[in-house]
């Protein structure tokens, strides 16, 4: 039966952003009920609000949050009620070709992309009864939620539900990304294209790496300065620097050179800031059309590589709790990633900032 029903953020293509009352029901086999204290607004949540990335129906909107577990269906072993967890929305199977090998990010059984749960329905009902849909499998920008058992990865009750709601998505890609998918080493040179959430996290994974040079860059002198304090070396503003030739210039190229935007333009630019050898990451997600060319002798006679870079490479259960020690054992400074908190009804608001560039991460508490 579904539950009382509470307000949510809602993308309906016919009728663009807006709150609804939804109701979710109790969990089935296999799935956990979490109680929502704060959700982080992302890129990709935006992505679905501008249209870059389609949806047929309408969604709850929020993807990276952190809650307690409050109730549990039959064969949940993971967690119980009053376990405070952080939400993974790349939810695996558990079963498929490439969660066997260790590669749970490329999971083919997952229906989390599809915006659904596992067996293809949502928990969510609206006030007349209609289908509300989850996007990512979460739809965390409401109180109350039903997600898979792979979903909810079990955390320190100490940790702030802020720090966890961002360790759901961008912070776990963004330090995945250097430490799992490039496989920084100490002492090589990386510049990071794009300093929001995800972005900073990706210069604070390369400083947990112990690499150097780190290069930032951003159009916000704001974001720059945040940049600094978690561990970039040099800053360029994006909109005055030809980044490839100062990169050539400073340092005769980087080892690798992350893009944390999802700009076709930008991450063109790419390959022409490295030495020979280096590796483009792509750790922005562009829409879904999206193409870029490159200069293919160059990528073949240099040894250049393009690496796409899905959730930071990362396992859930595996890496969330990771970062969560190194958050409360003082060695990642996720605070400072936290630029507001707003309440779910300024949801709207907190879109607009992200457009405008304006602050660091906004945390919605419903």
């Amino acid at each position: 039966m579904p539950s009382q029903l509470s307000p949510a953020v809602v993308y309906d293509p016919t009728g663009g952003l807006g709150s609804r009352e939804v109701a979710a029901r109790a969990p089935g086999p296999g799935e956990v009920e979490i109680d929502v204290r704060a959700a982080g607004v992302c890129h990709s949540d935006l992505h679905i609000v501008t249209g870059d990335w389609p949806t047929d129906r309408p969604l709850v909107l929020g993807h990276e949050a952190a809650g307690v577990v409050t109730a549990t269906g039959s064969g949940v072993a993971s967690v119980r009620p009053g376990d405070h967890v952080v939400l993974s929305w790349f939810a695996p199977c558990r079963r498929c070709r490439k969660c066997v090998a260790g590669q749970a990010w490329l999971c083919t059984g997952t229906q989390a992309v599809a915006n659904t749960l596992p067996d293809g329905t949502t928990p969510f009902t609206g006030a007349d009864g209609e289908p509300l849909w989850p996007y990512l499998g979460l739809g965390a920008f409401t109180r109350r939620l039903v997600v898979p058992e792979s979903a909810a990865v079990k955390v320190p009750a100490e940790l702030p539900f802020g720090i966890g709601a961002l360790l759901g998505c961008s912070i776990t890609t963004g330090v995945g990304a250097v430490v799992n998918t490039a496989q920084v080493r100490p002492g090589e040179s990386a510049v990071v294209v794009g300093t929001g959430g995800v972005g900073l996290s990706v210069v604070m994974g390369l400083r947990l790496a112990g690499a150097d040079p780190i290069v930032a860059v951003d159009l916000s002198a704001e974001r720059l300065a945040v940049a600094r304090r978690f561990g970039a070396t040099h800053t360029l503003d994006g909109a005055g620097t030809d980044v490839a030739a100062w990169c050539q210039e400073h340092l005769g190229g980087v080892d690798y050179a992350f893009e944390a935007i999802g700009s076709p333009r930008v991450v063109e630019t790419l390959p022409a800031m490295l030495t020979s050898g280096g590796a483009a990451v792509l750790v922005g997600m562009a829409a879904t059309d999206a193409t870029g060319s490159f200069n293919l002798f160059d990528l073949a006679d240099q040894g250049k590589r393009i690496l796409g870079c899905n959730y930071g490479s990362s396992i859930g259960e595996r890496d969330i709790p990771r970062l969560a020690r190194l958050y409360l054992a003082g060695r990642l400074p996720l605070d400072d990633l936290i630029g507001r908190t707003r309440p779910l009804s300024e949801a709207a608001a907190a879109f607009d900032d992200l457009r405008s560039h304006t602050g660091v991460r906004t945390i919605l508490e419903p």
